[in-house]
């Protein structure tokens, strides 16, 4: 998809959504909590979407728009104060999406199964109305900084598009625009967006020309750690609603970051899938989509559903939990996606495989 079709069908929506606040994709990684004066479940935006393993409640839909069919270059804004250590780490998963091959002579091993790349070939089996699949290519590009928040630690859920407006038009190294372009807002622990820790843990959407003065698919992510590690950083972190559980041991010591990784990894997904809010989803309102990683929200391995992960690896030195291996030696903790072919989640630790 060329870069002016998506500015003609993103104006399109824009003049349709121009009075009401951006869509987002919500979510929450953590089991939904206990039912309140007796009604047997919430609804809305905070409740949970899983619908594990069932394709006859599941209603998955294609809406004829555009998937991310060109070659994916995610661009991060670091927003906020980053250690060098949590940097390395997201760079080290952005990588793992599509891993340079090592040439036959070179002495790096080869990644072991089950691996972060094998994780996103279940994303590439959405396609769009042209037989585009999602690209299999995903690069880390460009990055921007802005250390000292220059919107505040207060973020409305516009600001963030103006955060991604003013790394492209920045007067030093701004950031490229590409048509496969993605920018990854993440924001460390200072900074608080709407709706964090009560309604999502990150959001997806796409700028709007009249904003940024273009249409660019962008994610936000934010830091858990010191603010609601029990809600987005699960299941490094409990919450007191889930009695007997104990937290797992994140894989590269760091609760914020490695909760962070999942949360990156569920976004990327459905911004793969749904760049233009048009494409892959259930449910019928646009606005509300339940999307292709919603749809297994908290389960990372086989068996997995309410308050129980799945079956994870354990790292036998560390103790800590993983379900992929990415590159250098890292590993990760992501949960898995919808399978669109056998209509129940999937992810390259499955038992069966």
């Amino acid at each position: 998809m060329q870069t002016h079709h998506l500015i003609l069908a993103a104006l399109l929506i824009e003049s349709l959504l121009a009075a009401a606040p951006p869509a987002v994709s919500a979510w929450r990684p953590w089991p939904p909590p206990p039912p309140r004066n007796g009604t047997a479940h919430l609804e809305g935006l905070g409740a949970s979407k899983k619908f594990e393993g069932s394709s006859e409640f599941v209603k998955l839909q294609y809406h004829m728009g555009p998937v991310l069919a060109t070659s994916i270059t995610v661009h991060p804004i670091w927003y906020g104060p980053w250690p060098p250590p949590q940097k390395r780490t997201i760079r080290a998963f952005l990588r793992s999406l599509s891993p340079s091959p090592s040439p036959p002579s070179s002495s790096s091993s080869k990644i072991p199964s089950p691996t972060v790349s094998a994780w996103w070939r279940t994303v590439m089996l959405y396609s769009d109305q042209t037989g585009a699949n999602v690209s299999s290519t995903v690069f880390l590009g460009a990055e921007k900084s802005d250390t000292h928040m220059s919107r505040g630690v207060r973020l409305s859920r516009m600001d963030i598009q103006l955060i991604v407006r003013d790394a492209v038009t920045s007067r030093t190294r701004p950031l490229p625009i590409d048509s496969g372009g993605v920018y990854l807002v993440l924001t460390s622990p200072e900074v608080h967006v709407d709706d964090f820790c009560g309604q999502v843990c990150g959001f997806h959407y796409f700028t709007f020309p009249s904003v940024v003065g273009y249409t660019l698919p962008y994610a936000w992510v934010g830091n858990s750690a010191t603010r609601c590690p029990e809600v987005c950083a699960y299941p490094f972190k409990i919450p007191a609603y889930v009695p007997g559980r104990r937290p797992e041991s994140p894989p590269n010591g760091d609760v914020g970051v490695d909760g962070m990784v999942s949360v990156i990894a569920h976004e990327l997904a459905e911004l793969a899938s749904n760049p233009l809010a048009n494409a892959w989803y259930a449910g019928m309102d646009p606005s509300f989509p339940t999307e292709i990683a919603d749809l297994c929200e908290g389960i990372y391995g086989t068996g997995g559903g309410g308050a129980y992960t799945g079956q994870l690896l354990m790292d036998e030195r560390s103790g800590a939990a993983y379900n992929v291996n990415g590159v250098g030696g890292r590993r990760f903790l992501v949960q898995w996606v919808w399978n669109p072919v056998v209509s129940y989640c999937s992810g390259p630790n499955a038992l069966d495989q």
